[in-house]
């Protein structure tokens, strides 16, 4: 493959710059966007690199955050401002190439090989970064190389507003030196399977016998290999991201919770959310995962795949509620989750007839009845389904939704 120039730009502080850029008395001061700024459910979303100087990290909770920085200024989320500031980043990124990846509503990759023979790789990512910063009054950071995991790599080595060239020849010196739960792509329990492996380091991985990675870690050990090594074919694919793959939503308990009616009702409330999802998305999925917290952070999923798709909030209770009772042993909750996934469009479901949902399709024969006679009378074709528009819709509440996606698809 030719050598391509990728770029990676990632937001520094996405939410809490935005509210910095609206109101410019927040400037220079240690503020957090938080879930829920009155309870302990409340998460800090992302902060200020103020707020960060002084220890506050996302996922600490609000009363914990308060207590180690008593002057920090708490802000609830405002998603319709910081979708409105991603799309008003996206326009600018266009306007250098079409070929523009969003991967979340605060980076993205560009592939500007064709742009970098009329102008400088170095010289054009120091432009982008300063329109942002001039028209929006964003910082953000750019990693340069030849694919999309070394510009990944190299935009999280300067922030905020740093520019990052990173090369493969340079991986040696600059990378394999570095724990292997810093690589990108790798998480904590990847880390401990590759430790017990005796790999410790990403030069280690980057080294490691492949067919043992492979049978201990599936395909995945086969990429990361690749990827220590500098290796990715993956290209900037502007429509990748709209292949949703699954829709979720979770929620922190206001307290470590073990009142069954409590959870019940939390169940019952997460699932109508994901059945939100589903229809303004029109989706329907076969896997329920349900993803459980305890009170001393230790987590754990059950899931079920179904003969047949679901999208409705009783159906996704039911599943997801009885995953649940079957595997709680009466520990603390502090967090659940619930995800349908293997998701497809509606319009493409063929559901299998069975006893079970058999009364359902039978109530059709009706209307199809009356449609053949309609038909029969004027003519094939004389009635028509009815053309499905998705709903644009702000039913999403967390940051890592992908429903600002709709931003992207005018």
């Amino acid at each position: 493959m030719a050598a391509r120039i990728i770029f990676h730009l990632d937001m520094n502080s996405f939410y809490a710059s935005v509210e910095q850029s609206h109101n410019p008395s927040l400037k220079g001061k240690p503020i957090a966007v938080a879930g829920n700024v009155k309870e302990r459910r409340g998460i800090i979303v992302t902060s200020s690199y103020e707020a960060r100087a002084k220890g506050i990290y996302t996922t600490m909770n609000v009363g914990e955050a308060k207590r180690k920085c008593p002057e920090l200024l708490l802000l609830p989320p405002d998603f319709p401002k910081y979708r409105a500031a991603s799309a008003a980043i996206f326009s600018i990124l266009r306007s250098y190439t079409d070929l523009v990846e969003p991967v979340s509503i605060d980076e993205g990759y560009l592939d500007v090989t064709e742009r970098s023979k009329s102008q400088h790789p170095l010289q054009l990512a120091e432009e982008i970064q300063e329109r942002i910063l001039h028209e929006l009054d964003l910082p953000c950071s750019i990693g340069i190389a030849p694919n999309k995991f070394l510009a990944k790599t190299a935009s999280n080595m300067k922030k905020p507003l740093g520019i990052t060239i990173l090369r493969i020849r340079e991986l040696p010196e600059l990378l394999w030196p570095q724990e292997v739960v810093t690589m990108h792509g790798v998480g904590e329990k990847t880390a401990k399977k590759l430790n017990g492996l005796q790999i410790f380091t990403i030069g280690d991985l980057a080294q490691a016998d492949e067919r043992l990675l492979i049978r201990n870690l599936g395909k995945n050990g086969a990429r990361l290999i690749k990827r220590a090594n500098g290796i990715d074919l993956r290209p900037v694919d502007p429509n990748a991201i709209f292949d949703t793959k699954s829709v979720g939503n979770s929620t922190t308990l206001p307290r470590d919770e073990t009142e069954y009616y409590i959870l019940k009702e939390t169940f019952e409330k997460l699932s109508r959310s994901v059945a939100e999802r589903l229809k303004v998305k029109y989706l329907a999925g076969t896997t329920v995962t349900i993803q459980i917290r305890n009170f001393d952070w230790q987590n754990a999923s059950r899931s079920k795949t179904l003969r047949n798709a679901v999208s409705q909030a009783d159906e996704i209770f039911e599943i997801a509620w009885k995953l649940f009772t079957e595997n709680w042993d009466e520990t603390p909750v502090r967090l659940i989750g619930i995800t349908v996934s293997n998701v497809v469009d509606q319009s493409e479901l063929t559901q299998q007839l069975s006893l079970f949902n058999f009364e359902q399709h039978i109530k059709d024969e009706p209307i199809l009845e009356l449609v053949d006679n309609i038909e029969k009378k004027f003519g094939k074709g004389a009635i028509k389904r009815g053309v499905r528009v998705k709903s644009r819709s702000y039913a999403s509440k967390t940051s890592f939704s992908k429903d600002f996606l709709e931003d992207h698809t005018n």
